[in-house]
């Protein structure tokens, strides 16, 4: 029997995704300040008054769009972390492809949340946002420390560890400019896009964490 509470549930959630998706659009093209909700409003085609429904706030769908990045974020850790058919140090380097190339995606988007990080205009924005991403930081940290725990791995900083793996995915999407300057390419050239780009960080994130964790024997 049809059920029309289904449909207008579905609605709902497609209405919702809609807005989310037309806000990140937005975010990256005029950054979070330069976002009104007249303008969301007006692009996703639909009223003010929905989207505050959805939402509450600007801030408010800024998190929620976050929340979810860091929940597929989470999603794959979590998959790699307990598949026991890895070693430590394949699940980290299957953790680099997938932070690379999630970051790659959306670079844009990606810069605009990093800007919020950095500046820490919104003190509740920018503690809510450093609590969505604490528990990957701690399932990283986690295999790191099982790593080292397990004799695999030298005996370093797990935390630093980490923040120099993402530290160094950030500082290229920080700016395209400087990208095309290191790679010798054109202004026009889009090094977000380029899949050779993308081979070259994940390759480059892998030796830097493969030489400072592994420890080698000697014959």
């Amino acid at each position: 029997m049809f059920d029309i509470r289904v449909l207008i549930d579905r609605m709902s959630v497609d209405k919702k995704e809609h807005i989310m998706h037309v806000a990140m659009e937005l975010f990256a093209e005029k950054g979070f300040e330069g976002t009104s909700i007249r303008d969301l409003a007006q692009k996703a085609d639909v009223n003010i008054a929905m989207v505050n429904y959805y939402f509450g706030s600007k801030e408010k769908l800024f998190e929620q769009l976050l929340a979810e990045k860091a929940q597929f974020m989470r999603t794959k850790i979590e998959a790699v972390e307990s598949n026991e058919t890895l070693t430590e140090i394949e699940k980290l380097d299957h953790i680099i492809d997938g932070y690379v190339t999630r970051f790659l995606t959306q670079p844009n988007f990606h810069r605009v949340f990093l800007q919020e990080l950095l500046f820490n205009q919104r003190a509740n924005l920018h503690q809510h946002v450093l609590s969505l991403f604490e528990k990957n930081t701690k399932d990283v940290v986690s295999i790191i420390e099982k790593g080292i725990k397990k004799k695999q791995f030298k005996k370093v900083d797990p935390q630093l560890t980490f923040i120099s793996i993402v530290g160094t995915i950030n500082q290229v999407m920080m700016s395209k400019e400087m990208c095309n300057t290191l790679m010798h390419e054109s202004v026009e050239h889009n090094p977000y896009q380029d899949p050779k780009f993308k081979k070259r960080i994940i390759e480059h994130i892998k030796q830097m964490v493969h030489a400072h964790l592994i420890i080698t024997t000697v014959s």
